[in-house]
């Protein structure tokens, strides 16, 4: 089924579209909104899959006997890189 929408572009986006229709990478405006929308679920999609994945594995370990649990203390460099990720991010 199909479904007719009302879109509103910037100027830019606009041109960007004619443009790969004009040159052929797409049949219309619609087919290449169609792909960015494909895009975006497929992008979703992934994130989810990784999100579950993520949970499933911090429910295992939290479900280990806490004699089981790795110790860590302030020497440990585990967590480093995303700290230093975290700060350039906020910057």
């Amino acid at each position: 089924m199909t479904v007719k929408s009302t879109v509103s572009f910037t100027n830019r986006h606009h041109e960007f579209a004619h443009k790969k229709v004009k040159d052929g990478v797409f049949a219309s405006v619609s087919s290449l909104v169609a792909a960015g929308i494909e895009q975006v679920m497929r992008e979703d999609a992934e994130r989810d899959a990784a999100l579950e994945a993520m949970k499933d594995v911090i429910q295992k370990r939290m479900a280990l006997p806490k004699e089981d649990w790795v110790a860590m203390n302030s020497d440990d460099k585990l967590f480093d890189e995303v700290r230093a990720r975290i700060a350039r991010h906020k910057n």
